[in-house]
């Protein structure tokens, strides 16, 4: 069997907690498949003093660079989020030899590339199941699961916020402050909430996915990003009028001229499965060339689903080291990795809604816009009483058209006269 696994933990937060719960808890079915004992023998944490109260068997410390670089230590768990501290103790934990496990999306995301170049050179293993959709094994089934595959794209809910946020206001016909504020309330989202409402979590997560789906160099600034603020009610009951759900997706697909990496609100079919993931569950949806389509769905946040995933990753470096294998980091891009795709390249459909005073002509000035620029309308609604003189709402589907193309005919919208207040574009996918 081998010696205990001793690991040091940095940062014993809601997620740490859960971690050591789970693995004392669990301890003898997570022995028995590990091949080995897990043992917590140091942590790091900012308050030493309270985290002592719970952590018997634990020494405490407020250094977290002391336990990287403790000797005894053969696995570091990095839990303490944020970026300079992060990457200081698993890069000196990386020089010394041990093994990674992170939770830490946005230290991936900004500096993976140098963490996992690192690893490699010091023949260790980088492990990060926790870092995207909390306990769904979406990284272990890429990296793993479907090794063998050409990924073609994936579409996630990758941020429970988001997700939470827009199934209450379809359920309760609300408004996004009121729904943020209720989500706040139940603690699914944060005091200061503009990393989840404005994408940036999710985008995180998702440069973390195209790096392993399409071998590239970590893609954070190619990542095109908005929030979820500028929907509205209206909007949502359109959408389902339509036949559609309005969901805040993360989107990375390989064409033939490059990586299209983007998260926004998107309108998808109603009837596709990952339109029923409602709350603040996540799921994700791969399509591989010989496996096809696959859906990973689950909770993507709390204490006990991200410490499933953290042990998922130690149980896999305990039996490596057991083998003397390395489980290693994500491999070095190759040199002839694709580019990233301009926005304004990217080809999706659309979902327009705006307001326009009914009168003669308006309509057509309208559609004359989209024609103009080669795009062709498939669905246009409209809403209001319809008396000239009258202004109301005009939703309009169109067929797939090149994001510059759309911009372009945005523009020249806002402009008309006969339109009144915003002119809102959501994106279509129909994810097949």
């Amino acid at each position: 069997m081998g010696p205990p696994i001793r690991v040091g933990v940095l940062g014993l937060g809601v997620v740490g907690g859960g971690v050591l719960a789970v693995l004392r808890r669990n301890a003898a079915v997570i022995h028995r498949r590990a091949g080995r004992e897990i043992v917590v023998t140091r942590a790091a944490v900012r308050d030493a003093k309270r985290a002592r109260d719970n952590c018997d068997g634990v020494e405490i410390t407020g250094d977290a660079l002391a336990v990287a670089n403790a000797p005894e230590i053969d696995v570091v768990v990095e839990l303490i989020g944020g970026q300079d501290l992060a990457r200081a103790a698993v890069l000196q934990a990386i020089d010394h030899g041990k093994h990674i496990v992170t939770a830490n999306k946005s230290l991936l995301a900004l500096h993976g590339d140098e963490i996992f170049q690192r690893a490699h050179a010091a023949g260790v293993t980088v492990a990060f199941e926790a870092a995207v959709a909390g306990g769904i094994p979406v990284v272990k089934a890429i990296r793993e699961g479907l090794a063998a595959n050409h990924m073609q794209w994936l579409a996630g809910i990758i941020n429970g916020t988001c997700n939470y946020i827009l199934t209450a206001m379809e359920s309760h016909g609300c408004e996004f402050a009121e729904a943020l504020r209720e989500a706040q309330r139940l603690g699914y989202a944060e005091a200061a909430p503009s990393l989840d409402v404005d994408g940036l979590d999710a985008a995180h997560k998702l440069a973390i996915l195209a790096r392993l789906a399409f071998d590239t160099p970590l893609p954070l600034a190619g990542v095109h990003t908005e929030g979820i603020r500028a929907i509205t009610p209206a909007d949502i009951h359109y959408a389902r009028e339509l036949g559609y759900r309005i969901k805040h997706l993360g989107i990375a697909r390989r064409g033939d001229n490059g990586v299209e990496l983007r998260v926004h609100p998107t309108l998808i079919p109603a009837r596709q499965l990952l339109a029923h993931t409602d709350g603040v569950m996540n799921a994700v949806l791969a399509q591989a060339d010989a496996a096809g389509a696959t859906l990973y769905y689950g909770a993507g946040a709390g204490a006990d689903a991200t410490a499933s995933a953290v042990i998922a990753d130690l149980v896999d470096v305990a039996r490596a080291m057991t083998a003397n294998a390395n489980t290693g980091a994500p491999p070095i891009p190759s040199a002839d990795a694709p580019p990233m795709l301009p926005m304004a390249e990217v080809e999706t459909a659309y979902y327009v809604r705006l307001a326009a005073v009914n009168r003669p002509g308006v309509l057509a000035a309208i559609t004359r816009i989209f024609g103009d620029r080669g795009i062709s309308i498939d669905t246009i609604l409209q809403k209001g009483r319809g008396l000239i003189g009258d202004v109301v709402t005009i939703i309009m589907l169109t067929q797939i058209t090149r994001e510059g193309h759309m911009q372009a005919a945005l523009k020249q919208l806002r402009e008309l006269d006969a339109v009144q207040g915003e002119v809102l574009p959501i994106r279509l996918e129909q994810l097949a």
